[in-house]
């Protein structure tokens, strides 16, 4: 059973509890800037690199790219107000973004190109652009002039990236939750935490109202003393 008070709550101006979360900027997601990244990469992938029919293969890159990147806008904006959701919406597009890393891996494989990982020189090198480049903007001029070995390595590095912020994002959003509880557990907590500011409210009044009560009576006996 979570305490009702421990549930951190935010507070309207009026001081009333709310028991909607704070609001994520999904768009400020250091792994949600990489999903749409990933996502113009891999339709650009698919474009250059891809057979244009009779591959199911491009369709699902597409689609597991935008799955990743949708589910986590979806996820952040109904985390507002359930965490469950959020949590499931956060799975789904760890699901599909290992998905298209796969694809990645095995378009790799079957063309006989390289993965850059461990000491290779050009896996630095990426890493470290991926890691200082957030926008769509710094890979756009890349995506019409790298080969088919250097998109699919920008693409892997990229759901790696991915990856670890949803694993690290999730933990926290689970912890979270059974430390404050959901939905339910905040509405208790509103309403407990209403309750309590209107019991104070009227204690207050109530001290105000026997202070001037106090003061008239004061008055009128200051006043009889003066008519005497």
């Amino acid at each position: 059973m979570i305490d009702p008070k421990k549930v951190q709550l935010q507070h309207y101006a009026d001081g009333t509890p709310s028991v909607l979360r704070k609001t994520v900027v999904y768009q400020e997601l250091y792994f949600y800037k990489r999903s749409d990244i990933l996502y113009q990469l891999t339709v650009a992938f698919s474009r250059r690199f891809l057979p244009k029919y009779g591959d199911r293969t491009v369709d699902q890159m597409v689609q597991a790219a935008r799955s990743t990147m949708q589910n986590i806008a979806e996820g952040s904006v109904d985390g507002q107000t359930s965490v469950e959701t959020e949590i499931k919406l956060l799975g789904v597009a760890k699901g599909s973004n290992h998905e298209l890393l796969g694809d990645y891996q095995n378009y790799i494989k079957t063309n006989g190109l390289s993965e850059w990982w461990g000491t290779n020189s050009r896996a630095d090198k990426l890493h470290t652009f991926c890691k200082e480049h957030t926008s769509v903007e710094d890979f756009s001029p890349y995506l019409e002039r790298w080969t088919d070995e250097e998109m699919a390595n920008c693409a892997i590095c990229l759901c790696h990236m991915i990856d670890r912020g949803l694993t690290t994002y999730i933990t926290n959003r689970d912890r979270e939750f059974v430390e404050q509880g959901g939905i339910r557990e905040r509405m208790t907590a509103a309403r407990v935490g209403y309750r309590n500011n209107q019991k104070e409210e009227i204690e207050r009044l109530q001290a105000e109202l026997a202070e001037a009560r106090a003061e008239i009576a004061r008055l009128k006996a200051e006043l009889s003393g003066k008519s005497r």
